[in-house]
């Protein structure tokens, strides 16, 4: 039996459809397809409004367009004729499930590996070269702790998961534990699965995807799947910004939460980055977005590395970076 999985291009392989099933005669079943109604003012107001108390994302008027759009497929899914009949579903408190189903058909997962890619050569060329000199010299553990907040479909933590294992290996005794969270079960499910279209891989670089990734091969051809070693390093959960409090630990080394913050408003946007900064421990790092900034509440604990990567400053006690164990 062939392997399932090989290197550069020898994997994923499948069982393939008997041509003779293939070209088998199928009657189709035709089902009415319900139009997405339109969408009034006032069921605008009170759908924008309890996304906003759930999950914290501010959604304009100049939104209307994607709320049809995306919870029209809801509404058609479920048989609903009217938007007002959906707040009335998800508003109640039998509706907790369909909530979930409504802040993932919002939620934007927009990404690619190595975005950015700026950042991750700071973290090449300058962060991780001192922090194997701070290890070296007894000053840092080698352990690195990381969070990627509003992960999407799993290409950034899976892009920092290769930055760390090729310049902090594990053979050096190094420990690299990155969670990534996301508001979107759809998104984490995508990210769990960690397969994609071959093209994905444009975005990364040779070295890194011939290490680590893996392409398909007979009827997973056109498609590429994330290795073991990325795999082992990061684990995925579900979690809310707009949440009072964050169940992270409070020493991570790097926290990515990028073209996230774009989503909230302003007093949104001061509360989750201090609360951020809660889990970022003296010396830790944290990446923001391209269109992004520190809120000015939160800067004199931080100082600007780069536009939009900015450093803890160390306690007076204590030392810079090195989670323990």
């Amino acid at each position: 039996m062939a392997p399932r999985h090989a290197r550069s291009g020898s994997l994923l392989t499948g069982t393939s459809t008997p041509s003779r099933l293939a070209r088998a005669s199928v009657t189709p079943l035709l089902v009415p397809v319900l139009e997405t109604p339109t969408l009034g003012d006032r069921e605008f107001s009170l759908l924008r409004d309890l996304i906003e108390r759930e999950a914290g994302i501010h959604l304009t008027s100049a939104k209307k367009a994607l709320v049809v759009a995306r919870l029209g497929r809801r509404l058609r899914a479920l048989g609903l004729r009217s938007f007002g009949a959906y707040y009335d579903l998800v508003s109640e408190p039998g509706g907790a499930s369909e909530r979930v189903h409504m802040l993932d058909a919002i939620s934007t997962n927009e990404t690619s590996f190595f975005r950015e890619r700026k950042h991750f050569e700071l973290l090449e060329d300058k962060v991780l070269p001192a922090w194997r000199e701070a290890a070296a010299a007894g000053r840092r553990s080698r352990y690195v702790h990381a969070w990627s907040a509003g992960c999407a479909t799993g290409e950034e933590p899976y892009s920092l998961a290769m930055v760390l294992l090729r310049h902090l290996p594990p053979h050096a005794g190094w420990h690299i534990d990155i969670l990534a969270t996301d508001l979107s079960t759809r998104a984490l499910d995508k990210a769990r699965a960690g397969i994609w279209p071959i093209e994905k891989a444009d975005t990364i670089p040779g070295e890194y995807r011939r290490a680590f990734m893996l392409r398909g091969v007979r009827a997973k051809e056109g498609t590429m799947k994330v290795g073991p070693e990325v795999r082992a390093v990061v684990r995925f959960a579900q979690l809310n910004l707009h949440a009072d409090s964050y169940p992270v630990p409070r020493h991570c080394d790097l926290i990515l939460c990028r073209n996230v913050l774009i989503y909230f408003d302003q007093g949104a946007r001061a509360r989750i980055t201090s609360r951020l900064l809660g889990h970022l421990q003296p010396g830790g790092y944290l990446f923001l977005g391209h269109a992004e900034t520190l809120h000015a509440s939160c800067a004199a604990d931080m100082r600007t590395v780069m536009p939009t990567v900015y450093v803890r400053r160390a306690t007076e006690s204590g030392g810079a970076g090195g989670g323990s164990g």
